[in-house]
């Protein structure tokens, strides 16, 4: 049902545990995402029968342990999104705190895509190089195949479009980008993103815990592979 506190938001019930929460956008989002994960860390009321938050582009799933305890968790997320709508901050999620996970991945840029990139944004070949590279990038969420992240916050400068024409397949450990994310292809597959380079580590594993190597929330360093 719609929420009167934030403009086009919705809390929908989402089989017997879960609820739904939908939003117009992804910064709001990973806002939200930081600010339900900071309230199950302090384990008050409801949140402390919370057991999985799935962030996607639109949407944040929340999951408790419960069925009896999906009202109050429905009313504690009505609580926080009229809250964040008085204090106008929905949109302002958390940096990269002292706590934060940032996992360093080098990458080999030797992309198909790498001059094509390059003559999109103007920048020399170089330039992107060091425009992917010097900041961290933050794990937005998982979609696509098992192990993928869709990676934001990067250099706005890399923000160019799909091919025109999609590659039937993309090896694994790909390095591309498409809009304003980045990402990396966990096994070969169909795709249209822009492809700057490669990395060897694993992406998914299912003898890891978890699979994925990425997690939402999660920040991604970058670096030339050999000089890490």
């Amino acid at each position: 049902m719609p929420d009167q506190g934030i403009p086009g938001a919705r809390l929908l019930r989402c089989g017997e545990l879960g609820i739904l929460v939908e939003v117009t956008d992804l910064d709001q989002v990973l806002a939200l995402n930081d600010l339900v994960t900071g309230l199950i860390a302090q384990g008050h009321g409801a949140w402390h029968r919370v057991v999985d938050v799935v962030p996607a582009a639109r949407t944040l799933l929340v999951t408790t342990s419960s069925s009896t305890a999906v009202p109050a968790l429905r009313t504690d997320l009505a609580a926080l999104l009229r809250a964040q709508a008085v204090q106008g901050n929905l949109t302002i999620r958390g940096g990269r705190g002292p706590g934060a996970t940032t996992v360093e991945i080098p990458v080999h840029y030797d992309g198909p895509d790498l001059e094509d990139v390059a003559e999109l944004t103007g920048l020399t070949v170089d330039e992107v190089v060091a425009a992917h590279t010097g900041r961290p990038w933050r794990v937005a969420f998982g979609g696509f195949a098992p192990g993928f992240a869709y990676l934001v916050d990067g250099d706005p400068r890399l923000n160019v479009p799909r091919r025109s024409s999609p590659r039937t397949v993309v090896p694994s450990g790909a390095v591309g980008l498409a809009g304003p994310f980045s990402g990396i292809y966990p096994r070969p597959s169909p795709g249209g993103w822009q492809l700057i380079g490669h990395t060897d580590l694993a992406l998914w594993e299912t003898d890891r815990t978890p699979p994925a190597l990425l997690q939402p929330g999660f920040f991604v360093r970058f670096v030339v592979a050999g000089e890490a």
